[in-house]
């Protein structure tokens, strides 16, 4: 069977800034359809802040996708958690109205979480944040969809050098939006 295609979809600012507070810096209307585009159909692994900040901002997880959820304290979050559908143990724990699709799986590593996705789609699996899953995935991670918004904002997470990493640009296209100019960029390895 092929390796399936992980990618991690990213904005950042000129410095690499992702978010601040637990919140994105950022809310580009062209962006976020693009992320969606991007990671519908397919597993999104992310770690418990960044879907509980998405639980907060939308109302639930990400739909369309599995919300793969990597977090240390996984019975916690699980009894917490009214949108958890399964675990990766595959003991059912909650929420009837999802469907696998729009579920959750609850994992307590990267690797884990990688392996998990795979059983859900063979072909391509995104890493959706924050810096330290983005961090932890790297080494794993094929390709970067990437909006770097020529911007600087104070942050407290930050996205991990890439550049030495992934040198081979296939795409970019220069946008603006507001008076904030930002460029989709994808590279790979």
């Amino acid at each position: 069977m092929k390796k399936p295609l992980i990618t991690a979809v990213v904005a950042i600012g000129k410095n690499r800034e992702l978010g601040k507070g637990g919140k994105l810096l950022w809310h580009i209307p062209d962006d976020l359809k693009r992320f969606k585009r991007l990671t519908t159909g397919h597993p999104i692994i992310m770690g418990r802040k960044t879907f509980e900040s998405i639980v907060s901002y939308i109302g639930g997880p990400l739909p369309g996708r599995t919300n793969i959820i990597v977090t240390r304290q996984a019975s916690k979050f699980i009894a917490d958690n009214p949108y958890v559908l399964i675990r990766a143990n595959k003991h059912i724990v909650g929420h009837a109205n999802l469907s696998m699709q729009d579920g959750v799986i609850v994992v307590s590593s990267i690797e884990e979480g990688i392996e998990e996705a795979k059983r859900i789609d063979a072909k391509e699996i995104h890493i959706g944040g924050g810096a330290e899953i983005y961090k932890q995935a790297l080494p794993h991670t094929d390709k970067l969809h990437l909006t770097i918004i020529d911007d600087e904002k104070e942050a407290d997470a930050f996205f991990p050098p890439y550049e030495h990493i992934f040198t081979k640009k296939v795409f970019e296209e220069s946008r603006e939006w507001n008076g904030i100019k930002y460029k989709w960029v994808d590279l790979e390895r």
